[in-house]
């Protein structure tokens, strides 16, 4: 007759062997929305660093000022944006000092693109949005994955609440999911006042977003900073 007892455990001395875990990373958490305009683009992302239950912070920004005509968002684990950021802004002050001119947004989108696919083993736990000016004073969106496939786009949200943004998103900037769209472009008034919209309807639905909005309007002109006070709960 065959016994149905479970095996001993492995043990050592007598004692019972224990595995130990290894995780990296920590989600911090952060929301970003970014929307480009004719000659425009605005950013904005959350105040509040968290973890879990735990808040960290109410007044950190998630929003890295690269160049007066580019700003990169980054949420997820603190620590890896961080560190991202300080890297990209290394190579920015090196290309400046070695061709006597800021790097352009388009040049800034490919080199974050190239850090993050350089990580790909081992990648940052961030995602990005980047906001700027190109060439043609036309506003710009570019939006990566952590591995660094990116692409530009006229809108985009990420982060925690990301998925119930990004649907807003789609009907009101995009025109999607409408029967009679107004084709006019959005203006760069309108663009601030959804992104204000946005965080105060994300912090009505997600405890990760809270405290404060810092939204950066940039222009040919260069950026403007605006804060907005959300719900402290």
């Amino acid at each position: 007759m065959m016994s149905h007892e479970p095996e001993p455990s492995p043990t050592t001395c007598g004692a019972p062997l224990l595995q130990r875990g290894f995780d990296p990373y920590r989600d911090n958490a952060g929301t970003l929305v970014g929307i480009a305009g004719e000659d425009f683009a605005v950013i904005g992302s959350d105040l509040r660093l968290s973890l879990g239950f735990s808040i960290f912070s109410r007044d950190q920004s998630k929003l890295f000022k690269l160049t007066d005509r580019a700003v990169l968002g980054s949420s997820g684990c603190w620590a890896d944006c961080v560190s991202l950021n300080k890297f990209l802004e290394i190579r920015l002050k090196t290309y400046g000092f070695e061709h006597n001119q800021p790097m352009s947004t388009k040049a800034i989108a490919q080199c974050c693109s190239t850090m993050l696919y350089s990580r790909r083993f081992f990648p940052y736990f961030a995602w990005n949005i980047l906001a700027g000016i190109d060439e043609d004073g036309k506003g710009a969106i570019y939006s990566y994955d952590p591995v660094g496939n990116f692409e530009r786009v006229p809108y985009q949200a990420a982060g925690n609440s990301g998925p119930q943004v990004l649907p807003f998103l789609d009907s009101i900037v995009g025109k999607k999911n409408q029967s009679n769209p107004d084709k006019a472009p959005i203006t760069k008034e309108r663009a601030i006042n959804l992104i204000k919209d946005i965080f105060i309807s994300a912090a009505e639905r997600d405890i990760t977003v809270g405290d404060g909005t810092h939204i950066i309007v940039i222009t040919k002109d260069g950026l403007e900073e605006i804060r907005l006070d959300l719900r402290k709960d």
